[in-house]
C-alpha cells in the first residue's frame, strides 16, 4: 500500500502552514511506510508467537517498548 505524497502535503500544510516539495513529499511517505512495515512484521510475529491469528493493539504497544 502506498501512501499517497497529497496526505502528506496535507499533513505538512495543516501542521506547519508550508508546502512540500514533491520529492520530499514521497520521501516521507516511504519513511513511513518502511516504519509501518517494521511494526507489522513485529506486531504479526508477536502475535504469532502467543498462537494468535490476529494483531492486537498490545502488540503494537510492545514494538513502541522495543524501540
Amino acid at each position: 500500500m502506498k501512501i499517497s505524497k497529497a496526505v502528506i502535503k496535507n499533513i505538512v500544510a495543516k501542521n506547519g502552514k508550508v508546502k512540500i516539495s514533491d520529492e520530499a513529499a514521497e520521501r516521507i511517505a516511504d519513511v513511513l511506510e518502511s516504519k509501518a512495515k517494521s511494526i507489522a512484521e513485529h506486531a504479526v510475529a508477536r502475535a504469532k508467537k502467543k498462537d494468535r491469528n490476529m494483531v492486537l493493539l498490545e502488540d503494537i504497544e510492545d514494538y513502541k517498548l522495543t524501540q
